[in-house]
């Protein structure tokens, strides 16, 4: 079984804004594999779809990014998942909108989310997808990150959040080292 969870916070206030890139980019996932996001479980909005056999688990936390941990955890030990099948797909300031960075593991990087998970797991080691939204030293962070992508950004951000979904697919049934070869590569 494997648990791909998209990190933003709910409600319509929050639509399409920076911080919902994981929330943008599991709908992306959740669309090519036709299914919906909708069940109430977990503190989370959840979809269950079978994959070559796999059972696969699409997961919005719905407490909000700075407790996504709660959802994951409680999910997580519900279906006794292994760290090592569990994915996160994650908005990253210090990425340019328009990059994906795969990691096995790792720290926060000072994201909340990703903070608050690796507190309800215990461990740092669970996969993430980061998924550039930039930054403008002239905001502050909060009104920068629950902002809007202006238009001369959405192409970047959409072919970025495309990218992140094509790997999040790939990963329920390829090593993961694989998946981040194929997807991290350089800029020529």
């Amino acid at each position: 079984m494997k648990l791909i969870v998209g990190l933003g916070n709910p409600g319509r206030d929050y639509e399409k804004t920076r911080h919902n890139t994981g929330f943008m980019t599991l709908d992306e996932v959740a669309s090519r594999l036709n299914t919906d996001v909708n069940t109430k479980k977990f503190k989370a909005l959840i979809g269950n779809v079978k994959v070559k056999g796999e059972t696969v688990i699409l997961m919005k936390p719905q407490t909000y990014m700075n407790l996504s941990g709660e959802a994951v955890g409680e999910c997580a030990r519900f279906y006794n998942i292994p760290v090592s099948d569990i994915l996160v797909l994650v908005d990253d300031l210090d990425l340019p909108v328009g990059k994906i960075r795969l990691r096995e593991k790792g720290s926060s990087g000072g994201q909340n989310g990703l903070k608050n998970i690796i507190a309800h797991l215990g461990t740092q080691d669970f996969k993430r997808i980061r998924i550039g939204i930039g930054k403008d030293p002239l905001m502050l962070t909060a009104d920068y990150v629950l902002g809007k992508f202006p238009k001369a950004d959405r192409a970047l951000f959409e072919a970025a959040r495309d990218k992140a979904a094509s790997a999040a697919i790939e990963f329920i049934d390829h090593p993961f080292a694989d998946v981040m070869n194929k997807y991290n590569q350089k800029d020529a």
